[in-house]
């Protein structure tokens, strides 16, 4: 069979087209491709709960490519290896609680089963502002404003388009993107010691992990965070290359909008 060159252009536009068309109007939208936001979207698939990803870069995957210091290892603690098991990530035990994986073989699963569990992934879109409802305290997120990344990074004056969505979930990391904005752009307060996205403090592994968890909460109505950017929104400790607490945050988070828009 002889290929057409213009038959491979519309296959291209025709299916992302339609995918595309498919994310406008969403339960959840998952903004950062990070690992506790791809945990989160396998979840949210399998419980067939209408979600999408956005990913600001061309790969998905956020911090846990690199592992520690570009040594493609990453540790994960007792707590978490019942996500690498359903996963299928192999993992070997170092020691009493502490357990190593391939970095690149776990981000490479995480995406795969995220996209095969129906939440589709958009790389290179960024998620530059939001759209909300409501007036004082009845305020509520309703959506994502998105664009090109290319065309942010340009300075480009081209207008982007928008995707409603019931709930979003910011798993941004340590810029915390969404609640950055939402903060200055809405004049709101979000539920922090300080009203505003506190930041993230200094290294501490131990107390990082266990916050990162109890950080990943709604901070605004319709507003979820999750993973590195839960710490940074609220306060919380940096944890290094240590990645229990962001499956577990993932799947914290996909728990709770599970039983919510049920």
């Amino acid at each position: 069979m002889k290929l057409d060159d213009i038959v491979i252009s519309r296959a291209i536009i025709e299916n992302y087209t339609r995918k595309l068309l498919g994310a406008l109007k969403l339960d959840v939208a998952l903004v950062g491709g990070g690992p506790a936001n791809l945990v989160c979207g396998v979840l949210l698939g399998e419980a067939g709960v209408k979600a999408a990803l956005f990913e600001s870069k061309l790969a998905p995957g956020g911090g846990m490519w690199g592992g520690g210091m570009m040594f493609n290892e990453i540790v994960v603690q007792d707590s978490a290896l019942p996500i690498l098991k359903k996963l299928g990530i192999r993992f070997r035990r170092f020691q009493k609680g502490y357990y190593t994986a391939d970095s690149v073989e776990a981000i490479s699963l995480l995406v795969g089963r995220c996209v095969q569990s129906g939440t589709p992934i958009f790389n290179l879109v960024k998620a530059v502002d939001v759209m909300f409802r409501g007036e004082g305290k009845g305020q509520r997120i309703t959506g994502l404003v998105l664009q090109w990344t290319p065309v942010e990074h340009l300075g480009l004056h081209v207008d982007p388009l928008t995707a409603s969505a019931r709930f979003v979930v910011d798993g941004t990391g340590h810029p915390s993107e969404v609640c950055s904005v939402v903060s200055r752009k809405m004049d709101v307060r979000l539920d922090t010691v300080t009203g505003k996205v506190v930041g993230e403090r200094s290294m501490w592994a131990d107390r990082a992990e266990e916050l990162t968890l109890a950080n990943s909460v709604e901070v605004f109505p319709g507003l979820y965070i999750a993973g590195m950017a839960a710490n940074a929104v609220k306060g919380g400790p940096r944890m290094g290359p240590v990645f229990g607490g962001m499956l577990l945050s993932g799947q914290k988070v996909a728990r709770e909008l599970i039983r919510r828009l049920r």
